[in-house]
């Protein structure tokens, strides 16, 4: 995702130089980049928005210096914030956002070293939520399943389309309107690089949906305090007839 330009401060110090290209890659990169500002973005993939106090204890900062931040990214058009009564609550400002975020997350972790994963990392990596979507292990074997039986094929490398196929499957198992989400200003489908899997996985307005369902019918669980999901026994069951997945982690 990239800003039209415009003149941005890098921390607390002298602005950032106009740049001459048409498109500020520079001043988005200055916004992600400073370490306390990337913890702020970071903490709000989950999709939840959090109040400035929250986001002040997840950057590890102070009110007034939390409050800077959250203009710079706001001004930015990295995030929105709603007002509810006397609080702000701030969220990404789209699944843009997300996912270019998450695009730099794979990015960084491409070569690194693999390392033994604790029991919240392996949940983590198991499944998760990326902004509004499912993401880890789990959506990666689904997106492969759903490409294998002609549900959804790669439209290019940043999309999926949904066959005729697909749209009555998604309709009949799953309960979800495609043409519905078609008609959103978002893509339908976008074709996510995972993070941890480095593999392909279901976004835009139909890994929305899709999540919100497996959600609602109870496939999945969240954990407290973190993004990470866990598959429930029913999840496991319904996931195993639908789509022939198998092993994920039941409780």
């Amino acid at each position: 995702m990239f800003l039209p330009r415009q003149k941005l401060s890098s921390g607390f110090g002298a602005s950032i130089p106009s740049m001459s290209t048409p498109y500020a890659v520079a001043d988005v990169a200055a916004l992600v980049g400073e370490p306390t500002r990337a913890a702020i973005l970071l903490a709000l993939l989950g999709g939840r928005p959090l109040p400035a106090g929250a986001l002040a204890l997840e950057a590890n900062l102070s009110a007034a210096a939390t409050s800077l931040h959250l203009s710079k990214l706001t001004q930015g058009g990295l995030l929105s914030v709603q007002k509810e009564g006397r609080c702000r609550y701030y969220r990404l400002a789209n699944d843009d956002v997300a996912h270019a975020l998450e695009a730099l997350g794979a990015i960084a972790i491409a070569n690194r070293p693999t390392r033994a994963l604790s029991p919240e990392r392996a949940a983590f990596r198991a499944a998760r939520t990326c902004y509004d979507h499912l993401a880890g292990a789990l959506s990666v074997s689904l997106a492969r399943h759903l490409e294998r039986e002609g549900i959804v094929r790669s439209a290019n490398s940043r999309a999926y389309e949904v066959t005729d196929r697909g749209a009555h499957w998604f309709a009949e198992e799953m309960g979800i309107d495609v043409a519905s989400l078609g008609r959103e200003r978002r893509v339908l489908a976008r074709r996510c690089i995972d993070v941890t899997e480095q593999r392909p996985h279901v976004g835009g307005a139909l890994g929305a949906a899709m999540l919100e369902r497996m959600l609602t019918l109870r496939w999945v669980a969240k954990i407290s305090g973190s993004r990470a999901l866990r598959t429930t026994a029913r999840g496991q069951e319904a996931l195993s007839r639908l789509v022939g997945l198998t092993g994920a982690s039941a409780a």
